[in-house]
């Protein structure tokens, strides 16, 4: 019974996900801004929407930059290379949470 537990909850906290340096660098580089970008042509892929929570007590609070790289993440799901118009909320509490912070933006591909 305790190797089954044990067994459990190390499957439990073993993460699915890897991050590779090429999504690392990919996520890195794109822009984030509460602007518009005029210089450049792009094709917009669609509105984002994120939501950074502190999922505990010990966990640091939410912030504008974790936000920030939480829109570039799903940007970078979408292929884009800039999120125009990035909103930030402010900190709230949850339910579930500790803190929450919400973020939105249009992510965009530029295009020749």
């Amino acid at each position: 019974m305790l190797r089954t537990l044990c067994l459990c909850l190390a499957i439990l906290t073993t993460g699915c996900a890897t991050r590779t340096s090429s999504s690392v660098d990919m996520v890195s580089g794109i822009i984030v801004t509460p602007n518009d970008i005029t210089d450049r042509r792009y094709q917009a892929l669609g509105d984002i929407h994120v939501t950074v929570s502190k999922t505990t007590v010990f966990n640091s609070d939410p912030t504008e930059a974790k936000v920030e790289e939480a829109l570039r993440e799903k940007a970078a799901d979408l292929g884009a290379n800039a999120v125009v118009f990035a909103r930030y909320g402010a900190v709230t509490m949850t339910l579930t949470s500790y803190g929450a912070m919400e973020g939105a933006g249009r992510a965009v591909r530029f295009v020749p």
